[in-house]
């Protein structure tokens, strides 16, 4: 089975949906709290996953370690080659370490539509358009070099990339359940922009919303776990 390094930016920006998705299909993991953790060594690592988090992809003085995140994703998935998915702050690190750029713009929150705009095995079997929980306020303004836009959103031009066959990242939060947007609303920065785009009563509003389109973002979750996996050539669920 593979070796899962997570790299999470928040207590409550984690795995979510996609975490019993790995554990079931019997994948090791090891979670990395930036800030506080250090970063494992790669030679023993299968797969990347990279998450969401308050933090702006360009604050290094605010947050220094953003710096050796860099490199680090450069590494593995630059270098190494290996298989990766990034949500969020993890697509805008992706594509700010692979050679694009990022800047405040294409400021977007709640269950939005996502549409495909050019094939892409990450995004089989998916509807041209899809609902995904979507929150953010900086975006890709550059692609990296060799990288597609497999996706897009009505305020982001650049929602979803794939790198080459074994790397993938969207600027929404597939991994999202019901429970998580209370989490975040912790969170005093979020809670200033949630406060601020959707009202004093934002949280209630748009947890409503996710429990509302919750069987289809479980749906399609799983079919993105499927996705990467089978075009990465992770098993997605334990061998028969």
């Amino acid at each position: 089975m593979a070796h899962f390094v997570v790299l999470q930016h928040e207590p409550t920006a984690h795995l979510a949906l996609f975490a019993p998705m790995i554990a079931d299909a019997g994948h090791r993991m090891t979670v990395v709290l930036l800030g506080r953790d250090s970063l494992p060594p790669l030679d023993d690592v299968d797969a990347l996953w990279i998450l969401g988090g308050a933090m702006d992809v360009f604050e290094e003085d605010i947050h220094p370690w953003l710096i050796d995140e860099k490199r680090y994703i450069r590494e593995a998935v630059q270098h190494r080659g290996l298989a990766a998915f990034g949500i969020c702050l993890g697509h805008q690190l992706m594509a700010e370490s692979l050679g694009g750029a990022c800047a405040k713009g294409g400021a977007e929150i709640g269950v939005l539509g996502v549409t495909i705009s050019a094939p892409s095995p990450f995004l089989a079997d998916l509807p041209p358009t899809f609902p995904v929980l979507i929150w953010h306020g900086v975006e890709v303004t550059a692609l990296p070099p060799g990288a597609t836009c497999v996706a897009t959103s009505e305020d982001c031009a650049v929602h979803a990339i794939q790198y080459g066959s074994r790397a993938f990242s969207m600027q929404s939060h597939p991994e999202v359940g019901p429970d998580v947007v209370a989490d975040w609303a912790a969170i005093p920065a979020a809670a200033v922009v949630l406060a601020d785009r959707l009202g004093p009563d934002g949280a209630d509003r748009l947890t409503e919303d996710v429990a509302r389109h919750f069987p289809d973002l479980q749906r399609n979750a799983r079919t993105l776990f499927d996705n990467w996996c089978r075009q990465v050539g992770i098993p997605s669920e334990v061998p028969a």
